[in-house]
């Protein structure tokens, strides 16, 4: 079992960095590949970022690449989510997300893959 905290949400303008932390209990962390999705009201979640077990592989949507930035301290039992350039369109409730898959394998960009979630953090961009 593992639960997450979410953290670092937050109302910024256009063009203002966030950055997101969360936060996994027990001992297994790195076990788990991370992502990070997010979800508007009425829609579906959508992928965000993931990062390989390791840490050394990360995986972006289209939508933010060059302006996200994921990592993860397996130490501290965390993953982050680095936001800059921030853009009204980014403004979601911001999930993470774990999933346990073999040492070595491409973390899921579907949402369905990952058996542990978070409550969410709101992220807002105002213009």
């Amino acid at each position: 079992q593992v639960q997450l905290v979410e953290s670092g949400g937050g109302l910024v303008q256009a063009g203002d960095s966030l950055r997101l932390s969360c936060a996994a209990s027990g001992r297994t962390f790195s076990s788990y590949a991370m992502g990070w999705f997010r979800q508007a009201p009425g829609k579906e979640r959508e992928f965000v970022a993931a990062i390989s077990r390791s840490g050394l592989t990360t995986y972006y949507a289209d939508s933010v690449k060059g302006r996200f930035t994921i990592s993860r301290d397996n130490a501290k039992n965390t993953v982050y989510l680095q936001m800059n350039s921030l853009k009204p369109e980014d403004t979601d409730v911001y999930y993470c997300a774990a999933d346990r898959i073999v040492y070595g394998a491409t973390p899921s960009y579907s949402a369905g893959a990952y058996e542990y979630w978070g409550q969410g953090t709101q992220v807002t961009v105002s213009s």
